[in-house]
């Protein structure tokens, strides 16, 4: 199977959303860092939405802003404005957590928060393929 072909298959982006939740997870248990486990539930969010409009066989530009994703998902399924504050969150976790600078030491509440925020976006990709 050709690079291309994998990318365009729904449930390849899936799966590597599961190690990025899987990973999460992990680094969370772990207990003693936390903004690369929010990291991975943002791209654990990132690799569903992204799923979901392979799915629906739509384009995407090779962005990590999820409202940026949102939007391209609004007119195939208008209910994904209701996980807003959801995406929000997660946004910040992208760039927050990958390099130094003025941002705050994440701690396992939030990292829970993200968790719990990723896990809602899976469940309503999920609902949306079935």
């Amino acid at each position: 199977m050709t690079q291309d072909k994998i990318k365009k298959n729904h449930l390849n982006w899936f799966k590597k959303a599961d190690e990025d939740e899987i990973a999460g997870i992990e680094i969370l248990n772990a207990g003693r860092i936390f903004a690369p486990a929010c990291f991975h539930f943002q791209q654990m969010a990132e690799k569903y939405l992204k799923g979901l409009l392979v799915f629906y066989d739509k384009e995407f530009p090779k962005v990590h802003d999820l409202l940026e994703l949102e939007l391209l998902l609004l007119e195939i399924v208008p209910e994904i404005k209701n996980y807003e504050n959801e995406l929000d969150l997660l946004n910040s976790y992208y760039i927050e957590t990958r390099y130094p600078g003025d941002y705050p030491e994440f701690t396992k509440n939030e990292t829970e928060q993200a968790m719990t925020a990723a896990k809602r976006i899976k469940e309503f990709v999920l609902k949306k393929i079935k």
